[in-house]
C-alpha cells in the first residue's frame, strides 16, 4: 500500500509538474477556472472559479487573491493559507483552465450615403423646387420626377441652365419638350450635374 501511495505520488508531481511548466508564464484573469489537488487531504481537491474581484475561495483557507498572479504564485498562497491544518507543508499543486475568449460585440456598420445631386425646377412644373437625383440622372428623367410639365408650360421653350463652376458663367439650352413627347429624339442625352436648373416657362397666348 505504502509502494501504490509513492506510486500515486510521483505520477501527480510529474503531472502538475508538466502543468506548472507549460503555465508558469500565464497570468490568472477573472474567470479562469483552478483545479487544485492537495496530496495531503484529497477532500480539498476541487475546481474553483476566479471571481470578478480576482478571488477564490478555498476551504480552511478563506478568500485567496489570484488575479494577476502566475500558478506558481497561488500554489505558494494556498499552501501557506492551509499549512496550520498539517503535520508538515502540504504539498499543493494547481492546474488553470483559462476562461472562453468573451465574444466580440457586432460590428455595426454605418449605411453608406449614396451621393446625390441637387437639381432646381422653376416654372410649370408640377413639383418644383430642389429635388435630390442620383447622379447620372437625365433631362428628361428629372422632368418626370418632378411630375410632369403643367397645362400651361411653354413645351417648345424648356430651359436647362448650368453654370460653369470654374468661371460662374451661366449657358443655357433650349430643349423642345414638345417634339420630345412626339416622339422626337435628343441628339445626345443630356445628363444633370450639381446645381443645374430646368426652367419651364408660361406659354403665350397663341403658342
Amino acid at each position: 500500500m505504502q509502494a501504490l501511495y509513492k506510486a500515486t505520488l510521483v505520477f501527480v508531481i510529474l503531472t502538475f509538474a508538466g502543468l506548472a511548466s507549460a503555465q508558469s508564464a500565464y497570468r490568472i484573469s477573472p474567470g479562469d477556472t483552478l483545479q487544485v489537488e492537495v496530496i495531503e487531504d484529497p477532500s480539498l481537491n476541487r475546481n474553483v472559479v476566479v471571481l470578478p474581484d480576482g478571488r477564490f475561495s478555498f476551504p480552511t483557507a478563506g478568500s485567496i487573491m489570484a488575479a494577476g498572479r502566475t500558478v506558481e504564485q497561488v500554489t505558494a498562497a494556498i499552501a501557506v493559507a492551509i499549512e496550520d491544518n498539517f503535520a508538515s507543508p502540504p504539498n499543493v499543486y494547481v492546474g488553470v483552465q483559462p476562461a472562453p475568449p468573451r465574444p466580440l460585440p457586432p460590428v455595426t456598420v454605418e449605411p453608406r450615403e449614396e451621393p446625390v445631386i441637387a437639381v432646381f425646377l422653376l416654372g410649370e412644373v408640377k413639383t418644383g423646387g430642389r429635388i435630390e437625383m442620383v447622379p447620372g440622372t437625365t433631362f428628361l428623367q428629372a422632368l418626370a420626377q418632378a411630375g410632369g410639365l403643367t397645362p400651361f408650360a411653354a413645351t417648345k421653350r424648356v430651359q436647362l441652365r448650368r453654370t460653369d463652376a470654374s468661371t460662374g458663367q451661366q449657358k443655357v439650352y433650349t430643349v423642345n419638350f414638345h417634339a420630345l413627347s412626339r416622339g422626337a429624339a435628343l441628339s445626345r442625352d443630356i445628363r444633370l450635374l450639381d446645381g443645374d436648373v430646368i426652367l419651364v416657362p408660361e406659354r403665350r397666348l397663341f403658342e
